[in-house]
């Protein structure tokens, strides 16, 4: 997963749903067994921040079940249009630049990827822990391009070599138009810093799975005009590439999801 610019990989709108659904595809397992861990019951009060479609939101809802809460907050509400039947709550909201839209009592907060176009992260998670009751968790996940800097990190053949340089392109044209790279590796002593105790995280680093191929494709679909028109790949490049990845040939990988959590006092 690349982070978004919110220009690069968001103008298109039908590619840009099918790189979501990959993602999702991709980590959600990891997110599932990360709620599991932390305890998430019947009656629990859980906010989601800025989820990109209903598959987290809909697990949170069967887990707390009719006593409990899920309130989903996003600057896209039609995302969640399935997901928004009681107990889910739906609300615009943008966590980048305004105040938390309830006040405190929540069990859980869970933000993925939550400071794309956000100015100050460490703000972003104060609003978050702030909304927590006493012993509610936080749980945040990013990825960690700059960690692993490879699509392929068995770089054996051509085919291999050109989807290495497709990603490192893509990364620099990323980083360039603002994009910051390692947010994930940052999250432990973030949380630590906005007030939480028994900090932890964790790395998932998936390889040779097929949703890294319906991610890179994705991708690839959504990043074809940056690309080539920044003179880092020709569109010739990009279709053998795709060519490649359909083939299934390709054991590819992806940046590392960085989960990390913490308790409030």
């Amino acid at each position: 997963m690349m982070r978004s610019d919110g220009n690069l990989l968001d103008h298109r709108p039908d590619e840009a749903a099918e790189h979501l659904d990959a993602f999702a595809a991709l980590f959600d397992p990891t997110t599932f067994r990360h709620f599991e861990a932390v305890g998430v019951g019947p009656g629990w009060r859980c906010w989601e921040v800025g989820p990109s479609g209903g598959s987290v939101v809909s697990w949170l809802a069967r887990r707390v079940g009719p006593t409990g809460r899920v309130l989903a907050t996003t600057t896209q509400p039609a995302r969640l249009a399935t997901a928004a039947r009681p107990p889910v709550e739906v609300r615009t909201h943008d966590i980048g630049t305004e105040e938390p839209p309830v006040e405190g009592g929540f069990d859980l907060v869970h933000a993925r990827l939550p400071f794309i176009g956000a100015a100050d992260p460490g703000r972003v998670l104060r609003l978050m822990v702030r909304v927590l009751r006493p012993g509610g968790r936080l749980l945040v996940e990013d990825t960690d391009p700059a960690l692993q800097p490879l699509l392929c990190p068995d770089e054996h053949g051509p085919e291999q070599q050109l989807a290495n340089r497709l990603r490192q392109g893509l990364r620099r044209l990323l980083a360039d138009r603002g994009s910051d790279l390692a947010h994930g590796r940052r999250l432990p002593r973030l949380l630590r810093e906005a007030g939480l105790g028994g900090v932890r995280a964790d790395a998932y680093f998936p390889l040779a799975e097929p949703a890294c191929a319906a991610l890179e494709s994705a991708t690839m679909r959504l990043a074809r005009d940056g690309l080539v028109g920044a003179g880092i790949a020709t569109a010739q490049d990009i279709d053998r590439h795709l060519a490649n990845v359909a083939e299934g040939n390709l054991d590819l990988s992806t940046a590392p999801l960085i989960t990390a959590w913490g308790r409030k006092g």
